[in-house]
């Protein structure tokens, strides 16, 4: 990407493009240049209008029109709603304003950059086993079991039809009657599905400090 300086900038290029400030600041877009204005324009419903002047541009680099002056410096200075006027107390407020850019440029500066250390904290992730564990454990159960058993019953009723009568009974007779009756076999048991357990995880995020020491650097003048 090419740098253009201020005095080899084509104007009719930075039209519709980036104008910043000279910390980087965003002040929106070019939208018009004349002789001696430069009018950026920022927001889209909330619009502000910045006619700097030309000699305030610092390079262009085909996409970004730089100003040597701030967003604040701009905002006191070249908001407005309309173009300025050409009067002589502009035109001797602009010479002010060069000759003040023009002292400030007479003194050196020496810049010193200071470091200073910051923490980087990086995590592990380390794997675990959590052991779950099925025993059996014994109860006694004690079950109803309902059983069936016929019993005799004897009951007198008058002869049913023509029955001749037998010879009397002189002897003790026994008659045996079949009954049935039911009893408690072999026990069984049969296992089932009782019920699920759910084994479930879920991340759980706990703050820890750590500690430790960062050096930076300061200034200390002294004189001889």
């Amino acid at each position: 990407m090419v740098l253009i300086m201020s005095s080899n900038i084509d104007w009719n290029d930075t039209i519709k493009k980036e104008a910043r400030g000279s910390n980087d600041e965003d002040l929106g877009e070019v939208q018009e240049v004349t002789d001696d204005y430069v009018l950026v324009q920022r927001g889209l419903i909330n619009k502000e209008k910045f006619y700097v002047p030309k000699d305030q541009a610092k390079s262009y680099d085909g996409s970004v029109l730089r100003f040597k002056v701030s967003e604040g410096e701009i905002l006191n200075k070249y908001k407005r709603d309309s173009a300025p006027s050409s009067s002589s107390s502009d035109m001797n407020n602009n010479r002010v304003q060069q000759k003040q850019q023009e002292v400030g440029r007479e003194a050196e500066e020496t810049k010193i950059p200071l470091t200073a250390e910051k923490l980087g904290i990086s995590k592990d992730t380390k794997e675990s086993q959590t052991t779950i564990t099925k025993e059996p454990t014994t109860e006694t159960k004690t079950v109803q079991v309902p059983v069936t058993h016929e019993e005799v019953t004897i009951e007198t009723r008058p002869p049913s039809g023509d029955t001749q009568a037998q010879t009397p009974v002189s002897s003790k007779e026994d008659i045996s009657i079949p009954v049935k009756k039911e009893e408690v076999g072999e026990v069984t048991k049969t296992p089932y599905v009782k019920e699920e357990v759910v084994v479930k995880k879920k991340p759980i995020t706990e703050t820890k400090e750590v500690t430790e020491e960062t050096t930076s650097e300061r200034v200390n003048t002294s004189g001889a």
